[in-house]
């Protein structure tokens, strides 16, 4: 059985409206959610960036998944609102307290340097406004190679009627440019009246441009191959390479030291050796 995700559910700093949020969340089949900490820097002072709430102290006890027997899994996750780049800082030790890391660039450079070079899990993109700039799908492909996926959210278009406007067609234009592939459908709700089921959400990625085998992949395989991405970006890289050996030359020496074929340095010694060393 496929399992359901939401890698966005806005903190917006009211504890008892994130647990109603989480709690429906697992009642509507979502086996993880992710909280989403935003972080728009200030060019005039030093924003710091914010510390995530132990998950322990927004929700006791974890609620139990719809359907299944154990409880929702939950991830802290860091969206950071770009309009330079010096507000994206890959050394940051901040960043190691989340789970998931993500960018919003708002010009086109600050867009082709997330998909080509940034260590990131998820490019946003604007969905209360017009897009501020358009893009080809060379950067798109670029960040697909990478393992980088794009997400789109639907909350502000059930707030408001002019968003949903923008909501369709800024994710209509990104389905058309990446063929819905690595798209990530997320909620971005900030209540509990603002997050639907799963397959409700896979019959709006159809009005988003999606198929129906994309839109189901948009909330399951997708998320959780943002979720594997972002636990293989915390690891130092490296590759193992594994043989089988033969069981009956375990515990033996392959080197025939005794044969003539054998070089003089490794040749086992005979009397006459020894009788000569003497």
């Amino acid at each position: 059985m496929a399992e359901f995700m939401d890698l966005n559910l806005t903190f917006s700093g009211d504890k008892a409206e994130l647990r109603k949020l989480v709690d429906t969340a697992a009642h509507l089949g979502y086996s993880t959610v992710a909280i989403n900490y935003v972080f728009e820097p200030n060019p005039k002072k030093k924003t710091p960036v914010p510390i995530p709430v132990p998950v322990a102290k927004l929700v006791h006890p974890l609620p139990v998944v719809q359907g299944c027997s154990r409880p929702i899994r939950i991830l802290n996750r860091l969206t950071i609102m770009m309009s330079d780049p010096s507000h994206y800082r890959a050394s940051s030790p901040e960043y190691k307290h989340f789970d998931l890391l993500a960018v919003q660039p708002n010009t086109d450079k600050l867009f082709l340097s997330a998909c080509m070079t940034y260590d990131v899990d998820l490019i946003c993109f604007s969905v209360s406004d017009r897009l501020p700039f358009f893009y080809k799908r060379a950067p798109v492909h670029g960040a697909m190679e990478r393992g980088v996926a794009f997400e789109v959210s639907y909350a502000a278009g059930i707030r408001d009627s002019t968003r949903r406007r923008y909501t369709m067609a800024n994710a209509m234009f990104h389905s058309d440019i990446c063929k819905g592939k690595n798209m990530v459908v997320s909620s971005g709700a900030e209540r509990a009246l603002e997050i639907r089921g799963p397959y409700d959400v896979m019959n709006l990625s159809q009005l988003f441009g999606l198929t129906e085998r994309h839109g189901k992949d948009a909330v399951t395989t997708n998320c959780r191959r943002v979720v594997l991405h972002a636990e293989s970006r915390k690891t130092a890289g490296g590759i193992i390479r594994t043989f089988r050996r033969d069981e009956a030359t375990v515990g033996t020496s392959t080197v025939d030291t005794s044969g003539e074929d054998c070089p003089a340095a490794k040749r086992a010694k005979t009397q006459d050796d020894q009788a000569i060393e003497a």
